[in-house]
């Protein structure tokens, strides 16, 4: 066997299970059923991408697309870390699956202004 035909095998299998990752990563970011299980999804699909991306770039053997991952992984962590601090400030809603029924009536607080007060 040839090297190019087991690199053209690896690639067409590799891109396979790609694709069956991703349609079920995507269909996790349609489901939830909560915000942080859909911003995980939203992560795995970039990494998912930048993983097309290598195995076109091992298939194609055009080089640039190896920049082109890392510069989608770089944004793809920042993402991530921008929908992070939106869940940590909004916090679970009450009702939301997985949050509790409501705040212990001691610990209420309202965010405004940066600052924490009291609700009286």
């Amino acid at each position: 066997m040839a090297a190019e035909t087991i690199i053209s095998g690896a690639c067409a299998i590799a891109l396979f299970l790609m694709s069956a990752a991703f349609f079920l990563t995507a269909w996790r970011v349609m489901k939830g059923p909560t915000l942080p299980d859909r911003i995980v999804a939203l992560d795995m699909l970039t990494a998912i991408a930048i993983g097309f991306i290598a195995v076109i770039a091992i298939k194609t053997g055009f080089n640039l697309y190896i920049d082109i991952a890392i510069a989608l992984g770089l944004v793809g962590f920042l993402a991530t870390v921008a929908f992070a601090r939106f869940v940590m400030h909004r916090g679970m809603q009450v009702g939301e699956e997985g949050a509790p029924d409501e705040a212990p009536a001691g610990n209420r607080t309202r965010r405004s202004g940066g600052h924490a007060r009291r609700l009286h």
